[in-house]
């Protein structure tokens, strides 16, 4: 699935990466919480959070995610942006619940990053 692909799907606004809309997004993660980001997720997937901090960032940049999407119509500031399209990561944001948006994607054929238990 490439990141257009996740823009049309969650009706999502593009904030930044319009040049990376060609990626392939391999799995996606849905979480606020960053320690579970680096335990769990895979090279190039989408992280969906409600989380709006510069940690997002870092975490996205060391764990290869290609795509942040901001769920609850939560837009991050300009220094975020800024920060993420120095890392060549898309950051988008979607009206969307995240529960509603990881559902939307799975049903898309879109998979988790890791199997936990």
């Amino acid at each position: 699935m490439t990141v257009q692909e996740i823009k049309d799907l969650l009706d999502a606004r593009l904030l930044s990466g319009a040049q990376f809309l060609d990626k392939e997004v391999h799995s996606a993660c849905g979480s606020d919480m960053m320690s579970d980001v680096l335990a769990f997720v895979k090279d190039q997937s989408v992280l969906i959070t409600g989380l709006c901090n510069p940690q997002v960032i870092r975490t996205a940049e060391m764990m290869d995610i290609v795509c942040l999407v901001f769920v609850r119509g939560k837009v991050p500031d300009d220094n975020m942006i800024n920060l993420a399209s120095q890392r060549d990561i898309a950051v988008l944001s979607t009206e969307l619940p995240m529960f509603s948006a990881c559902g939307v994607l799975y049903n898309a054929g879109l998979r988790g990053g890791a199997s936990i238990g």
